[in-house]
């Protein structure tokens, strides 16, 4: 465990159609990789301190693995209105961008959750290392045109055992084709993780860790 985790920063940045996006970054002092932070959705109340995020951002730091959360477009102190999933898209693009800023040559890992989750599943950026999605409706756009099933770098769906939107049996089937994946259950959850957090933040730590030793 690192105990220099240093202090959470505002910082802000800006999308390829010009739009400032609200931000945080929190960096170890030995920081061997960046996870960017998507949140779930935000015509329902999503947003870039939702409890998993929150539980991501701060955990992950102590195991150095930086974080960076932002706010989608029209959600907290960002600019811009909703944009369907697809404007949102350009939203994690910069992001990733924002992320190789922080630190030189250290993998950067794509992690998001619900609505975040398939917005981050469904953007490629070359910074990338891999992709974590939580609880991914899997429903943003179809799944076999989801640039992170059809890569050789690692994906992980974490699935609640009772989701209410896609289920373990569901998820699994959905993402059979996909190559490099791999999908492991989050027991006793449901959609929205209430006290499931840190399972969720231990298998994205381990599955962060495997890429940075491999």
């Amino acid at each position: 465990m690192n105990a220099e985790v240093g202090f959470p920063q505002n910082t802000n940045f800006t999308t390829s159609d010009g739009l400032k996006l609200e931000a945080e970054f929190h960096l170890p002092a030995n920081i061997k990789a960046i996870a960017v932070l998507s949140h779930p959705h935000p015509l329902y109340g999503g947003e870039m301190r939702n409890n998993v995020i929150q539980s991501l951002f701060e955990s992950l730091p102590e195991s150095s693995i930086g974080t960076l959360r932002y706010n989608f477009r029209g959600a907290g102190l960002s600019e811009g209105i909703h944009g369907q999933g697809e404007l949102e898209r350009l939203d994690a693009e910069a992001a990733f961008t924002y992320a190789a800023s922080l630190a030189d040559s250290i993998p950067i890992i794509s992690v998001g959750y619900s609505f975040g989750a398939d917005v981050s599943l469904s953007t490629d950026h070359s910074n990338l290392s891999g992709w974590v999605g939580v609880a991914a409706p899997l429903a943003l756009l179809k799944p076999q045109q989801m640039p992170a099933g059809h890569d050789q770098r690692p994906t992980l769906l974490l699935v609640p055992e009772h989701d209410q939107y896609r289920s373990p049996d569901e998820a699994t089937t959905i993402s059979h084709p996909w190559v490099s994946t791999s999908v492991s259950i989050i027991d006793g959850g449901d959609h929205f993780l209430m006290g499931r957090s840190t399972p969720v933040s231990e298998a994205t730590t381990a599955f962060v860790k495997n890429i940075i030793d491999a």
